[in-house]
């Protein structure tokens, strides 16, 4: 058979555009994946306890683009969602992002009834300070906050999770991890929120349900590239493999997740309890906060983080610092070459995208560049 279109990721990009393709421009796509499962890096499943996993850790879908939303409703129903998450700090567990309420978790209720005051007056209400601006500050006791919030916060997850100081990586990704200057308590402040009802992977399921998508898991492309027909390529993989390296390696964090039940309901406080200064791993997720479950048992996963090394696991972050940027440059250069492939996704752009970002990329990608 003879496609018009190859995409390699069966991830919210390639199945975004597979959708788009098929329905709107009713186009023929082979969708192919070198996984047994589609939804990329977030695929669920119901676990024998009856809860619903995450298998590549907590995915909370928030955005603020309204268009976004209505295109992911068209595939879904959502369960209300707010997602908070506790910080173990020094024994006491502390909402994070660092916020008001976690003031008066940590210090004596004057003192932090003080630091309150000073941050409002200095940044104002509802503003999200980068710990390394707030760093920067004169203020001798909002700079005793900034170096508390440093040292058990801050530094010790970042190094955990990315193997690098934060001074060492781009501020893009420092400044992910803000002071709230508010009493919100919630991880994201973000107009909708919430949990697919049925899981990720039914979303996955009726994006690629159009009878002009083929879907072929457990396959490199590479292994049948040459056994099909098809006129124009995306490509949502790792970018520097697409090219052979030629450039050198684009390195990549990746997670490895150790699972485990427990024979009660409750195992913490809230959905992610973080661990920045104890412990090898950087988190817990105890998944059955997520949704509603009858079950009475629950299933937690710890998260560790380590390099990418391919073949033994699974690329998940890009590193953004001037080196690896400078050798993304030149794959780019090598990607702009090429008339019939699309370069699409956080692993082919070499940039961190939240799930409503990337489904944005998609749509924005079909309109601009595919569509016509």
């Amino acid at each position: 058979m003879k496609f018009d279109y190859l995409i390699v990721g069966a991830g919210f990009a390639g199945s975004v555009l597979a959708e788009r393709i098929a329905t709107q421009l009713n186009k023929k796509v082979l969708i192919v994946d070198k996984r047994f499962h589609i939804g990329g890096n977030c695929y669920d499943y119901t676990d024998d306890n009856g809860i619903l996993v995450h298998q590549y850790g907590p995915h909370i879908f928030h955005t603020q683009a309204k268009k976004v939303w209505d295109y992911l409703s068209q595939f879904t129903e959502w369960h209300p969602y707010f997602h908070r998450v506790l910080a173990d700090v020094e024994g006491i567990k502390v909402p994070v992002p660092f916020n008001f309420n976690s003031l008066y978790k940590v210090f004596p209720e004057g003192y932090a009834s003080k630091l309150e005051a000073l941050l409002l007056e200095k940044y104002g209400f509802g503003l999200k300070v980068p710990i390394l601006k707030l760093m920067e500050n004169d203020n001798k006791d909002l700079k005793f906050l900034a170096d508390y919030i440093y040292k058990h916060v801050f530094v010790g997850y970042t190094m955990k999770q990315w193997g690098l100081k934060p001074e060492e990586i781009d501020f893009s990704v420092t400044a992910r991890v803000p002071v709230y200057t508010s009493r919100d308590d919630r991880y994201f402040q973000d107009t909708y929120q919430g949990i697919p009802q049925k899981g990720y992977t039914k979303i996955f399921e009726k994006l690629l349900s159009h009878p002009n998508i083929h879907v072929l898991l457990k396959t490199d492309y590479k292994d049948i590239i040459e056994d099909i027909k098809f006129d124009k390529m995306i490509y949502t993989g790792a970018l520097d493999t697409f090219f052979d390296k030629i450039h050198g390696e684009l390195p990549y964090r990746s997670l490895i997740f150790d699972f485990k039940s427990y024979n009660q309901t409750k195992f913490q406080e809230v959905a992610q309890v973080n661990y920045p200064n104890s412990h090898d791993y950087t988190r817990i997720t105890e998944f059955r906060h997520f949704l509603p479950s009858e079950s009475n048992k629950t299933t937690i996963a710890k998260e560790y983080p380590t390099n990418y090394k391919e073949g033994l696991n699974d690329p998940y972050y890009p590193i953004p610092n001037d080196e690896n940027h400078k050798r993304y440059e030149l794959y780019k250069k090598e990607a702009e070459k090429l008339n019939n492939v699309f370069f699409v996704g956080r692993l082919a752009e070499y940039k961190y995208y939240n799930m409503d970002q990337i489904v944005g990329v998609a749509l924005m990608e079909f309109e601009k560049n595919i569509s016509k």
